[in-house]
């Protein structure tokens, strides 16, 4: 499917997250730390969550990964261990009713971070390169920023940028004039202040410097800063949860208007609204909730109306655990939404990201047009199945029939020139052992999402061959596709349904085939649950050799997935890998020339990758992985 519209296209290099990740739970001695990105970097003040700014992704990929790593550094050495919360909180809300609030935040965060580098630096002096390479593109960055906002008259910036370029200067020709719009006396006093803060060793001095900073430019600088830099380090954004009760819940506007409707005669006139769309599984059972600010009060009551009990929803924001009730309209539609509820436990057997899914195992039934339909892919794939296979074959007797000669012991040969011209003769050699089976499994794993739609018929084409070729070398493997129900997902349920094409005990029979064709399109696709899923089957197969093949175009979506889908995946190989499971992408069709693609999937598969653009191509691709994998199964 062609993308011809796309707000966000950034990769995410997994490589890169995955450091980052060890990198924090190292500092911060748990494993349950979680790297996410955001405008600005902080970490979180109650759950283990550590933000790396955005700032950095149009950097050079060392400069970007060195700077990465030094907010992470900078978070949990500094912010997390040095940094008084109780100050930072105290300073949040005092300079929320003072002018200027917006420099005074950033002015003080940089001021902190400043300090906290210094700390960081003693701590652990490896990461000097870090912050020294930090301060040098924020300097870059500010000394442009500097001469932007002085042509634009932004003065609130031109500031802030002028005082950092200030702080982090290493020679005094380096120093930017400070406030070039303020008077002589207003800078006289500014060059005296601003020194004080190489003196401030807590948070809550830093706090009073930039307190004092700041007053001193409130009667100079007219309006406040128009962009945003930096934020403070300290994330709090249940504060607002942590203070809202249950009336701020029940709550309701009064009407703007007092008036009230005499009573009126006869029936109520009575209005439909449907609420079901396309995308709606099921057609009844809806309601509507309005809100009214204008109208008039009325005694009418319809005689549609139900009593109401406890466990009744009285809000849609509010979703308990309650059952349904013994006087329900709703019916089957409560009762479904009740059964669809995950069940409790902390368990994630599958990763965190994919806590809420639930796997749906779908059998395999294929029709007559599906048998058709395999007989003609068979017919296509055909010579190139017998090339692949003939020359698996021929190197299989190779290795029976050679000899191995010139040994110590074994039967003697007919050439014994050597036993006279050695020193050390070896007139001995011993026939090619005789063939033995595969010891090998294969499980493919194919992508039904939706991106998949241009790619499918290619890539059934290529699982036929596949089949076809391990079909007759008797190599036991399983066919599954993949996809979740995008119009299903929810926070709490997300079901993903994983398509039985062939299975390990039919692999090798056949009519195994004809199931490959049910494979079609669908919605959205959950790699790493799907990677983890086929893992756990291949555990369990007596083998050697276990090989994952994931025919996917390498652009996990689903619902909550967008952020860390790419991650989720990579993880997900890394895991089969460590347990001695093959793990490699096959993308099939269209878009194999994408540099886009191609990208993400390195990310995620490394350089276990096949790009072929036409099935065509597949036996010259194939081939040497194939050989590789059953040579290491004899």
């Amino acid at each position: 499917m062609e993308r011809f519209m796309m707000f966000n296209d950034r990769t995410v290099d997994s490589s890169l997250v995955m450091q980052l990740s060890d990198l924090a739970q190292t500092l911060m001695r748990r494993r349950d730390v979680a790297i996410q990105f955001a405008a600005h970097s902080g970490v979180h003040c109650v759950k283990p969550v550590v933000y790396v700014s955005h700032f950095w992704d149009g950097y050079p990929p060392l400069e970007r990964e060195t700077a990465m790593k030094s907010d992470v550094g900078l978070r949990i050495i500094g912010t997390y261990r040095h940094t008084d919360r109780l100050a930072v909180r105290a300073f949040r809300h005092a300079v929320e009713s003072r002018p200027l609030s917006k420099l005074s935040k950033q002015l003080f965060t940089f001021a902190e971070d400043l300090r906290l580098e210094a700390v960081c630096e003693r701590e652990r002096p490896g990461m000097k390169r870090w912050f020294r390479t930090r301060r040098r593109l924020y300097r870059r960055y500010f000394t442009q920023q500097w001469q932007a906002n002085r042509t634009r008259g932004a003065w609130a910036d031109q500031f802030l940028a002028g005082m950092y370029l200030r702080l982090t200067a290493n020679s005094p020709l380096d120093d930017a004039p400070l406030a070039p719009m303020a008077d002589e006396a207003v800078q006289a006093r500014l060059e005296t202040l601003w020194p004080q803060f190489f003196d401030a060793s807590s948070t809550a001095e830093v706090a009073d410097w930039a307190f004092a900073v700041v007053e001193l430019m409130k009667d100079v600088l007219p309006h406040d800063m128009v962009n945003a830099y930096t934020s403070l380090p300290i994330v709090e954004d249940d504060a607002d949860e942590n203070t809202m009760t249950l009336q701020d819940l029940k709550r309701t506007n009064p009407l703007e208007n007092r008036d009230a409707l005499q009573e009126a005669d006869g029936e109520a006139k009575r209005q439909l609204l449907p609420t079901w769309h396309r995308e709606t599984s099921r057609a009844g059972g809806s309601f509507l909730r309005f809100e009214l600010e204008r109208g008039s009060r009325t005694e009418i009551i319809s005689d549609e109306a139900r009593p109401g009990e406890d466990g009744d929803q009285a809000l849609a924001v509010v979703k308990g655990t309650s059952r349904p009730t013994a006087r329900n309209e709703y019916g089957l539609e409560a009762q479904a939404s009740f059964s669809e509820q995950p069940p409790a436990g902390n368990s994630a057997p599958y990763g965190e990201a994919n806590r809420q899914a639930d796997l749906v195992l779908l059998p395999s039934s294929p029709n007559l047009a599906h048998l058709e339909q395999y007989r003609a892919k068979q017919a296509a794939v055909a010579p190139y199945r017998k090339r692949l296979v003939r020359i698996m074959e021929q190197w299989l007797e190779h290795k029976r029939s050679a000899w191995r000669t010139n040994l110590p012991v074994g039967r003697l040969r007919k050439q014994l020139v050597s036993f006279f011209t050695d020193e050390r003769p070896r007139l001995f050699y011993k026939k090619g052992e005789p063939t033995r089976r595969f010891d090998a499994v294969f499980g493919l794993l194919v992508d039904c999402s939706a991106s998949m739609h241009d790619k499918m018929e290619e890539t059934k084409t290529g699982l036929v061959l596949c089949h076809e070729v391990l079909k007759t070398l008797r190599v036991p493997h399983q066919i599954v596709g993949f996809w979740e129900d995008a119009n299903e997902a929810a926070a709490s349920r997300q079901p993903n349904y994983l398509q039985m094409a062939v299975s390990f005990h039919r692999s090798l029979e056949p009519s195994s085939g004809p199931a490959i064709l049910q494979l079609e399109p669908h919605e959205d696709n959950r790699d790493g649950l799907a990677i983890r899923w086929m893992t756990e089957q291949l555990l369990k197969r007596p083998e050697a050799q276990k090989v994952l093949l994931v025919f996917s175009d390498g652009e996990p979506a689903a619902y909550g997935y967008e952020q860390n889908g790419i991650i989720d995946t990579h993880e997900a190989v890394a895991e089969a890998r460590r347990r001695c499971i093959e793990v490699v992408n096959l993308f099939l069709g269209h878009g194999a020339d994408d540099e886009s693609t191609r990208r993400t999937i390195e990310n995620i598969y490394g350089r276990f990758r096949v790009f072929v653009p036409h099935v065509s191509e597949l036996p010259d691709r194939l081939l040497p992985l194939l050989k590789t994998w059953l040579q290491k199964s004899l």
